[in-house]
């Protein structure tokens, strides 16, 4: 028993002694509940906070503009982002809602592009970007990434709001509203393919997706904007290929977020992406040879020690 009473003793004074591992908060920053980032957040809450000691949130947002400053006011771990919109925050750009350098905003992945989707109601006559002159439109929420596309792309085209009757600043799902409500012709959502709100609209009324030509693209006269092709059949009632416009994807940090759970973000996302792809089918697009695409910020050196044990960085 003089043996025993003491080992256990010190087992319980080991016990004690040893400090409790602190909890550290993760929240998501996303979009509104109706796009994509939304979905995609509540899978990345999931499987956050299944990390050890780690408290996992997911917030809806107004996207891109809102979560960079939130990032950068230490008010989120991670968000969602559009790239326009993360280059624009890096330089400060006080026109589009970032009243100095975000500086300390740190990237975790390039994930899936955004495509630039116009949708209007079939009978509203409008084929083409010039027949939205004098239209009822929606632009999504002010100052989200989505508005900052609606206005480099009718820059590009030669129009401003004021070409438009009306100009509805909402939202993905109450823009849809309005349109079966035949309150406006035409919305414009920056998303992944496929995305719920149109998907619902396309099954509600019918539609004709305006395509955005090259040359329109190639006037927008910033690189992160690129062409793509919205594929037939993506919608209901879609039966042809429709040109467009897309804008790269981030998944987006800050410099206080510590190197252990960065690296323990960018690990759970990229080995869990079937949650992501059962989530929303835009997350089909993620892929790891394509996370550390270069980024308008720097690499958070948690992401960065990810990627160099999977050969993607020396």
């Amino acid at each position: 028993m003089r043996r025993i009473i003491p080992a256990a003793l010190v087992a319980v004074s080991l016990s004690i002694s040893l400090p409790a591992r602190a909890e550290q908060f993760v929240n998501v920053l996303t979009g509104g509940t109706s796009g994509v980032y939304y979905p995609l957040g509540v899978a990345l809450s999931n499987i956050y906070g299944k990390i050890p000691d780690v408290k996992a949130s997911v917030q809806a947002t107004k996207a891109s503009v809102e979560n960079l400053n939130l990032l950068s006011q230490g008010r989120g771990e991670i968000g969602f982002t559009l790239g326009d919109s993360l280059s624009q925050a890096w330089d400060g750009n006080e026109e589009v809602g970032f009243k100095a350098k975000q500086d300390k905003l740190r990237s975790i992945a390039g994930i899936y592009p955004n495509y630039i989707q116009i949708v209007a109601a079939a009978d509203s006559g409008i084929k083409t970007l010039a027949d939205l002159k004098g239209k009822k439109i929606s632009v999504g929420a002010p100052k989200s990434g989505t508005e900052l596309n609606a206005r480099a792309i009718f820059a590009a085209a030669g129009m401003t709001y004021k070409d438009f009757a009306r100009v509805e600043y909402l939202p993905f799902g109450e823009s849809v509203d309005l349109m079966k409500n035949r309150q406006i012709d035409a919305t414009l959502q920056s998303a992944g393919l496929g995305v719920a709100s149109i998907r619902d609209l396309s099954n509600s009324v019918p539609i004709v997706i305006v395509p955005i030509p090259m040359e329109t693209i190639a006037k927008v006269g910033d690189p992160a904007y690129i062409a793509a092709t919205i594929p037939a059949g993506t919608y209901g009632g879609q039966t042809a290929d429709v040109p467009t416009a897309a804008v790269q994807n981030f998944l987006v940090t800050h410099a206080g977020v510590s190197d252990q759970l960065a690296y323990d973000m960018t690990k759970g996302l990229f080995e869990n992406l079937d949650q992501l792809q059962a989530a929303h089918a835009a997350a089909k697009a993620i892929a790891l040879t394509e996370a550390a695409v270069k980024s308008p910020v720097p690499l958070h050196p948690g992401a960065a020690k990810y990627y160099r044990e999977k050969g993607l960085l020396k």
